[in-house]
């Protein structure tokens, strides 16, 4: 399935950055969806598909089950 995701949520990948952060802001949505860095501000676009294979937790569900 593919993730339901809205701007500045924040994603946890299962993988690291090699600047060693696993956590990721939402900075574009559209068929790419465009991903900061949140240790270094590196900027990446992935596909939804992509995304759906790397992306272990969104920590902005977590974080706020009552307001979505």
């Amino acid at each position: 399935m593919l993730p339901d995701l809205q701007l500045n949520d924040l994603l946890r990948l299962r993988k690291p950055h090699p600047c060693g952060s696993y956590e990721w802001t939402v900075v574009r949505l559209g068929a790419d969806i465009g991903l900061e860095c949140k240790g270094c501000g590196h900027r990446v676009l992935l596909t939804r598909r992509e995304l759906a294979k790397r992306m272990k937790a969104n920590l902005t569900k977590q974080a706020n089950p009552e307001q979505r």
